[in-house]
């Protein structure tokens, strides 16, 4: 193939525009439900992923599988990974659906005392096409090359981690 039929291709085409706003590397903490979501998105796509957990690799489900490229943290406590995981992003996707609790609500605050840029999409509010053209929105304006996806755990939200990797899934078709 010559340079000519590559850059007639529409699969390098559609590639060569998503790398334009695609982060290049997806941060989460590993808990089930929306982080683990966004960490299966990123391996399917073949993304660098990766971030803190903590001690323990701990999860409500259990140690973390060794599969995900996460760093533990030198505590248990799964503030403290939040919070590295914030620092550690140059922004933060929050998923949510109800009120904003918990770990979820953390994820904000620490988004906010950094002052790291952060959107939070209720996936109970609104349409998921509407959740996808806001993230694809977002993330290009951003172009935001380390990005931290977080959200509830699956136990809290029960079917968050399909409605986050429909979402994720949906994005790079819109792209």
């Amino acid at each position: 193939m010559n340079t000519t039929e590559i850059v007639k291709d529409p699969e390098f085409i559609k590639q060569s525009l998503r790398a334009v706003w695609l982060p290049r590397f997806i941060i989460s903490g590993g808990q089930t439900g929306a982080d683990r979501a966004a960490l299966d998105w990123a391996i399917r796509h073949g993304l660098p992923h990766g971030g803190w957990c903590p001690r323990g690799r701990r999860a409500e489900d259990g140690p973390i599988d060794a599969g995900y490229r996460l760093q533990e943290a030198a505590s248990a406590s799964y503030a403290r990974r939040t919070w590295l995981n914030v620092r550690d992003s140059d922004a933060t996707l929050i998923f949510n659906q109800g009120p904003l609790e918990d770990g979820t609500l953390e994820t904000l605050r620490c988004a906010e005392s950094l002052r790291k840029p952060y959107r939070v999409l209720q996936l109970d509010g609104d349409k998921p096409e509407q959740v996808t053209l806001t993230v694809v929105g977002w993330l290009k304006e951003g172009r935001f090359a380390r990005l931290n996806i977080a959200g509830p755990r699956e136990s809290k939200r029960p079917g968050i981690y399909i409605q986050v990797l429909s979402v994720l899934e949906r994005c790079l078709r819109e792209s």
